[in-house]
């Protein structure tokens, strides 16, 4: 998978640090004529991101799988994602919900445990708050719960809905109101 970034200021940093928190191993190229400091610093520590320096050509979404477009040109960003989907490929317009195909959540990582949040595109900040506010009520030993509870899921005899049961009736202590 090659994702395609387009936009190096603050919005473009935000997108590809959010690609990669999702998928470390993902290849990214990023284009833009100008590129921050934070990005390249990302590119340094990551072999598997290519930083280009100058303005989008149309031929750049060659071998591409996914675009994401980050810049303040509302004209260009609305060429790019028509473009994109010329080519059958998958766009996502920051700040703008209407010229997505997807949207980038922000995700909560305790472990193995992955909570996603997304807004739709709506409101970008208060997905991000959410996600501060799951970061501090998740305890940090959910990894083991986690363990334990897959230990007693394979120990489990019977058919699936039987361990769905007697899975429900373990966790229930994990929602407020239950016995």
């Amino acid at each position: 998978m090659h994702t395609l970034i387009v936009g190096g200021g603050y919005v473009g940093f935000e997108k590809i640090t959010a690609v990669l928190n999702n998928s470390p191993e993902a290849r990214v190229t990023l284009i833009a004529p100008e590129i921050g400091n934070d990005i390249q610093e990302l590119a340094l520590a990551n072999a598997k991101v290519k930083l280009i320096t100058r303005k989008f050509e149309d031929g750049d979404l060659q071998d591409i799988d996914l675009v994401i477009v980050a810049t303040n040109d509302k004209a260009e960003n609305k060429r790019i994602k028509e473009l994109a989907a010329s080519k059958h490929i998958l766009c996502n317009v920051a700040d703008t919900p209407a010229l997505c195909d997807f949207y980038l959540s922000s995700v909560v990582q305790k472990g193995n445990l992955k909570v996603a949040i997304s807004t739709n595109g709506m409101s970008p900040t208060m997905a991000k708050r959410l996600k501060e506010v799951l970061n501090e009520a998740l305890p940090d030993n959910l990894e083991t719960a986690m363990e334990q509870l897959k230990a007693v899921r394979d120990m489990l005899k019977g058919d699936f809905a039987h361990k769905v049961d007697e899975l429900n009736r373990i966790t229930s202590v994990l929602v407020k109101g239950n016995p």
